[in-house]
């Protein structure tokens, strides 16, 4: 399949220079957005989460579905939910086709995204989206296997945000990567991909 994708969308700029935590050097987001567009690395990969009910949670939890996953984090003032409503809509318009899609909502801000705050925010959206969240290194690990650039920016204060690409991700029913949808990807959009790939084993 093509890969759909033909940029990623940052909610700051990229390259501020208050960030916070920073561990060591990382790929630029045009780095790991390079890397997306052209397949050059295995994208996708074995996580250990938690989701918004508390419930310990990894990939092999959801063979046998196709899967979109979604970083991002709650206090995202606009890309994030625009587009899980996107993903929302596509899963209704679906109907009953929709079962063998599973929406994904992975926290990049583990800090504050707690397992009761992302409860809250994911039933917003649609019932069947799952939030997880987990412990920094296990996000962090989730986010590389995709490549996800984030990182935590000061705001001023104790406050923060979290600058990160906006990529939807469409994985097969084994977890292997078929492609992505650019942020501000329309549901009716997504269903054209989606729905060649429900008639696949």
């Amino acid at each position: 399949m093509r890969k759909i994708a033909t940029c990623a969308v940052l909610l700051t700029m990229v390259g501020a220079s208050a960030v916070l935590g920073a561990e060591s050097p990382r790929r630029t987001a045009a780095e790991l957005m390079d890397v997306l567009m052209w397949n050059r690395e295995p994208i996708g990969g074995p996580f250990a989460l938690v989701d918004h009910e508390g419930n310990a949670r990894t990939d092999a939890d959801f063979r046998g579905k196709l899967l979109l996953v979604y970083f991002g984090f709650t206090s995202c003032p606009d890309i994030c939910p625009t587009d899980l409503q996107q993903i929302a809509q596509a899963i209704t318009l679906l109907g009953a086709e929709g079962d063998q899609v599973q929406p994904l909502f992975v926290t990049l801000d583990p800090e504050r995204d707690t397992v009761a705050r992302l409860a809250e925010y994911v039933a917003n959206f649609h019932p069947r989206l799952i939030g997880l969240t987990g412990r920094a290194q296990a996000v962090r690990a989730a986010a590389d296997s995709y490549k996800v650039f984030y990182e935590k920016v000061a705001l001023g204060g104790s406050d923060y945000t979290i600058d990160h690409s906006a990529s939807i991700y469409l994985m097969d029913r084994s977890g292997g990567y078929l492609g992505f949808f650019p942020p501000g990807t329309s549901a009716e959009r997504m269903l054209t991909i989606l729905r060649p790939n429900l008639s696949k084993d």
